[in-house]
């Protein structure tokens, strides 16, 4: 499995805009074969910063999606939206794998 982590510069101004953004792609990724592990929103600290965890079984089928993705008109009409209002200023993606199961300390030798 391998998991995309995307950080967002938001326009703090338009987090509303964002969170329908956000919303499309929570339907659109699964769709899209993957699994959407959530959007996170400003709520204390910063008000420009958001992220967002998707996960595709591996990077083959996350670089098959990116392929489909480009000629899906739905996914087009939720990157046309951000671009119309602005919402998001920048954003970096990371590829990671996640450690999902856990071992007592005796199992993992500690």
């Amino acid at each position: 499995m391998i998991t995309c982590t995307v950080h967002y510069q938001l326009d703090p101004e338009k987090i509303d805009a964002f969170e329908t953004y956000a919303r499309a792609w929570l339907y659109l990724i699964p769709r899209m074969g993957g699994t959407h592990h959530g959007y996170f929103l400003p709520h204390e600290g910063a008000n420009d910063r958001a992220s967002c965890h998707f996960s595709f079984p591996s990077l083959a089928a996350y670089e098959d999606y990116r392929t489909r993705m480009d000629a899906d008109p739905e996914c087009q009409r939720a990157y046309a939206f951000a671009r119309k209002t602005g919402c998001i200023r920048r954003y970096d993606r990371t590829f990671e794998r996640p450690v999902l199961e856990g071992a007592s300390p005796e199992e993992l030798g500690l």
